[in-house]
Formats: structure tokens, C-alpha cells, sequence
């Protein structure tokens, strides 16, 4: 059984206001991109890794995989316009099997330790497909959205509820199912548990962490860069 990463960093991160996309910006002066490519390539069960990115900046990338010396390791593929469309350029490159499995990493989360990565793979290699999530804290509420506002309708009960992470793992010949069938349907997820979900298909929860943070505002560097001092020490 082979295991391969895919991550989608084909997104604009308009949220951050900076120059450039924000798996490009530098943390602790290094990408954030390489920080989640580290994190895979030094899980040994991992065969390979497939970075979706925009055309403009394929070129950009495969200088940067050369020079942190991950040639050989990671593969640099053309995203897409979506986050979806960026996964399905990936599997379509990935030379998996059906029973192998397919990791999906969001490309802006470069704190993800090893264990949780392994956490995943042995998850999926049990239930088919995992995700790894984090459980809610705060009292959760559903509501309607309307002209004056939102609404509260209900209260979901916190048991119920995690907060979906990454990395989310999968059987290949299953996400490749779910992806084409979402295809067909003009069906677009949040995520990719989203669309094998709607296959059908059970999905196990693997726990997360706070320190495995998307970064998506500029806040989120501070928080990132503690989080990374910690960890150096």
C-alpha cells in the first residue's frame, strides 16, 4: 500500500491583504508552503507529494522544491480555479492504486505534526476515509439568515459537532469515485470529506490540534510564529 499527498495551493488568500498569496509569505524565514511540505516529506510512509498551484507559479514552486531539497519527493502540478479543481489535477497526476491511500493538506496549516499525519494514514487504512478534526468549545447555534440579520433557530449540542482540519485521508479509488461523481453533478464541497460524504461513505474523525491552525488572516502569523517557537525550543 502507497500513501500520497496532495496539497492545494493554488488560492489567492485574499483574506491576508498582502502582496502575494499567503502560502507564500515567510514564517519564521521559510514559506509557509515548505513548512507543510517538511511536515509530509518527514513521514517515511509517504511515497510521494503533489502541490497544486496556479500556472503562473509553477515555475516559482519547482525552484523552491529544488533549493529545500524535496526534487525526487514532491511533484508540481497545475491547480485549479477552485480548491476542488486544484485536488482533482492532483489525483489525476497520482499514480495510486485503488486501495492506496490519498492524503489532502491544506497547503496554509505548516504546523502539522508527524503523529497526527500518522494518526490519519493508520485511520483510513481502517475506515476507508478519515479527517482530522477538533472538537467544538464553544456553544454552537444555528441560524437563519435574513434581511435584518441572523436569526437563531436552534442550539446543536457540542458532542455533535467537530471542527474539520486537515489532513483528510482517503482510499484513492473512493475519492476518485466521490470527485467524479461531484463532477457529473455539478457538485462543489468545502472540503473533500464533504464530497465523499455525500457518496455516501462513512468518515472517521482523527483528533486535532489548536497548534494545527489555518492560517488565513494576518493574525494568524503571530499566532503561527508562537506556536513555532515552541515548538524550536
Amino acid at each position: 500500500m502507497q500513501v500520497f499527498a496532495i496539497l492545494p495551493a493554488a488560492g489567492l488568500g485574499t483574506r491576508m491583504a498582502g502582496p502575494q498569496p499567503k502560502q507564500f509569505v515567510a514564517l519564521g524565514g521559510i514559506p509557509i508552503l515548505i513548512h507543510s511540505l517538511r511536515a509530509f516529506a518527514a513521514v517515511p510512509r509517504i511515497t510521494a507529494i503533489y502541490v497544486a498551484v496556479r500556472r503562473t507559479e509553477v515555475e516559482r514552486v519547482q525552484g523552491q522544491v529544488t533549493e529545500h531539497g524535496f526534487a525526487g519527493r514532491v511533484h508540481v502540478v497545475e491547480g485549479g480555479d477552485s480548491r476542488q479543481e486544484s485536488v482533482a489535477n492532483a489525483l489525476a497526476a497520482v499514480p495510486a492504486a485503488p486501495d492506496d491511500i490519498v492524503l489532502v493538506h491544506d497547503a496554509v496549516r505548516p504546523l502539522i505534526d508527524t503523529a497526527t499525519i500518522e494518526r490519519t494514514i493508520d485511520a483510513v487504512a481502517e475506515h476507508g476515509a478519515a479527517i482530522v478534526g477538533l472538537p467544538a468549545v464553544d456553544t454552537i447555534k444555528q441560524v437563519e439568515r435574513t434581511a435584518h440579520g441572523a436569526l437563531i433557530t436552534s442550539t446543536i449540542p457540542r458532542e455533535f459537532v467537530v471542527l474539520a482540519q486537515t489532513p483528510q485521508g482517503f482510499r484513492y479509488g473512493l475519492l476518485q469515485e466521490a470527485f467524479a461523481e461531484a463532477i457529473k453533478d455539478g457538485f462543489v464541497g468545502t472540503d473533500e470529506a464533504s464530497v465523499v460524504e455525500r457518496s455516501g461513505a462513512p468518515v472517521a474523525v482523527v483528533p486535532g490540534s489548536q497548534v494545527n491552525l489555518k492560517i488565513t488572516q494576518p493574525g494568524d502569523m503571530e499566532l503561527a510564529e508562537f506556536y513555532l517557537r515552541q515548538r524550536s525550543r
